[in-house]
């Protein structure tokens, strides 16, 4: 489920919320029960094995990988 961060305008505490993404733009309560938020842009992070895998070695550049185009 995606994490959302958002802001409180009224005490500029920051907290995360997960909700479904159907939900994103739905209105958050800062945890100190201050309605008046705004939702951050997040940076995305990825992780897992995928993700910190070498690139596999050969190629060459060029327009399809194979080293022909230079």
């Amino acid at each position: 489920m995606p994490r959302y961060d958002f802001r409180c305008r009224s005490c500029g505490a920051t907290f995360e919320l997960n909700r479904p993404m159907a939900r994103a733009n739905d209105p958050a309560t800062c945890p100190e029960g201050h309605p008046d938020t705004v939702k951050l842009l997040s940076t995305v992070a990825v992780t897992g094995a995928a993700a910190s895998a070498p690139a596999p070695a050969g190629g060459g550049g060029g327009c399809c990988g194979g080293g022909c185009c230079g």
